[in-house]
């Protein structure tokens, strides 16, 4: 597998970052083997989703942070699942977690969201798990694509678990005003979910325009990375990205 660009701050300003998008189903599966998986990746930014809800979530989000090198960014309980873990390379400028309007006898859906610098370059950053119904999904890519817009900033990523294949409506709602990584730079694998028999992409990272993607894909056969610990650590596999963000 070609190698994938390592982390780094241009001589103009710029930065190469890794970035991860990772449901990682409340942590119920082998807590060490996904700490192993996000930790080969070396990513400056995790876009979790499913992170903890429920009863001592904070402890459970932080001690994945600290087995990963991480600090917690934003999110978990407070935006209903969608969390941002990040690395000590990120100067974080601001936060927020959104939840989203709530359809009665539906799981409560939410954003992620964070303004960050890596050296100059400065990015916005949303974490996001769309619904399993598809016009509500639709209604939530809107209000992901208004936030992203809300946030104020001229480069900017999102990901997640988007419950949609690339044909989809909402998919294409989002790849039609932002750029779809794994499309304009395949690298890895693309599949997936579930991790036991990956058969379909529904998990994604988008950019804007201006970012540039240096590859992007599910890191299966990264050095560190086993195809025991992507089944065991949970039921989705990650999407790891390497970007270029232009200096501010």
């Amino acid at each position: 597998m070609p190698q994938l660009p390592n982390s780094r701050t241009e001589s103009d300003g710029s930065a190469v970052i890794r970035v991860l998008s990772y449901n990682i189903r409340s942590m119920r599966d082998d807590t060490a083997a996904l700490a192993r998986v996000i930790t080969a990746c070396a990513p400056d930014l995790v876009l979790l989703q499913e992170a903890p809800l429920f009863f001592r979530w904070r402890k459970k989000l932080a001690r994945l942070a600290a087995a990963t090198d991480q600090v917690i960014l934003t999110g978990g309980g407070t935006a209903a699942g969608p969390a941002v873990l990040c690395s000590l390379r990120a100067t974080v400028e601001r936060t927020e977690d959104i939840l989203l309007p709530l359809t009665p006898g539906r799981h409560r859906r939410g954003l992620a969201t964070a303004v960050v610098r890596f050296a100059g370059a400065r990015l916005g950053v949303i974490s996001c798990h769309l619904s399993l119904h598809k016009d509500e999904r639709y209604d939530q890519g809107g209000m992901l694509l208004d936030r992203l817009a809300g946030l104020g900033v001229e480069h900017a990523i999102a990901g997640g678990d988007i419950n949609e294949r690339p044909g989809g409506r909402t998919f294409a709602r989002l790849s039609t005003t932002l750029r779809d990584c794994r499309t304009t730079a395949p690298w890895g694998t693309e599949h997936t979910f579930p991790s036991s028999a990956p058969d379909r992409r529904i998990d994604a990272l988008f950019t804007t325009k201006a970012v540039e993607v240096l590859g992007c894909g599910v890191p299966l056969g990264l050095p560190g990375i086993t195809e025991n610990d992507l089944r065991a650590a949970t039921d989705h596999l990650p999407v790891l990205a390497a970007l270029r963000i232009p200096a501010a």
